[in-house]
């Protein structure tokens, strides 16, 4: 299996590898990197698709602790490096957003663009970090059918694939999850560094996205100076690229041939 040794840990990546242009796919949080599986599929053959498991998720084999964005990353630079990819576009999805938009700011150089999806950069506030402890405490004491009815509603919104990600939570230990969430909830804030990040920038926000509400998604609009647009994706809520993939993918392939 392909496995990355950086920074302590193995990270697990696929790679549809290629000649074009390279976009790495980072994804949120308590997902994996199957959730950019439509959007591998449209873009399979003009660029090269990397994804990955971020820590604390998926097949990824690490160290267990709790760590910051800023550690994530540097671990998606250390991803490059172990693939001797110079400069890439970053697509995040929520945390992987943040842990993009971090990235952007540590090495510059090395990001051609960014699509930002669903996320923001500022920290959680007061109500939002109540909910997430308790559903951080809920997997930890009682495992994911105690957190599953809400947080899939509250994440997907789509009922048809919520067992197929209930599923990816019961492949996992109680105690990842909760510190997965433990993660999430100790963002910081870069808000006051968003004009040191001139690529240009795609923000998609799901217009009934909970979590992370649309107005965060029109604050990196107004405040990244290479933002060109911000697609909002009706109906849709916390993750659109999974769950209205038509509406997205046409956005951001056009976005990606043109800057990727």
């Amino acid at each position: 299996m392909p496995y990355a040794p950086v920074n302590g840990q193995q990270l697990y990546f696929e790679d549809t590898g290629g000649d074009g242009p390279v976009v790495v796919f980072s994804h949120g949080n308590l997902m994996n990197r199957r959730m950019w599986s439509p959007q591998v599929e449209a873009l399979r053959g003009e660029l090269r698709c990397v994804v990955w498991d971020e820590r604390l998720h998926g097949r990824t084999k690490d160290d267990g602790a709790l760590h910051t964005y800023w550690d994530s990353a540097d671990d998606l630079l250390g991803l490059l490096d172990h693939l001797g990819v110079e400069r890439a576009a970053l697509v995040g999805h929520s945390q992987g957003g943040f842990l993009s938009l971090r990235a952007a700011l540590r090495a510059p150089e090395r990001v051609t663009a960014l699509v930002l999806i669903d996320s923001a950069a500022v920290a959680w506030p007061q109500e939002a970090l109540a909910q997430m402890s308790g559903i951080s405490e809920g997997f930890r004491a009682n495992g994911p059918d105690a957190v599953a009815p809400v947080l899939l509603d509250i994440l997907l919104g789509k009922p048809e694939i919520h067992e197929e990600w209930l599923r990816v939570w019961h492949e996992e230990p109680r105690e990842r999850l909760a510190d997965a969430v433990a993660v999430l909830m100790g963002v910081d804030d870069v808000f006051a560094r968003l004009g040191q990040i001139g690529q240009p920038t795609l923000i998609v926000h799901g217009e009934a996205d909970q979590p992370v509400p649309l107005p965060l998604g029109q604050m990196l609009r107004d405040n990244l100076p290479g933002a060109t647009d911000l697609i909002v994706v009706p109906g849709a809520g916390h993750t659109p690229s999974l769950t209205h993939p038509d509406q997205v993918n046409g956005p951001l392939t056009a976005f990606l041939h043109q800057h990727a």
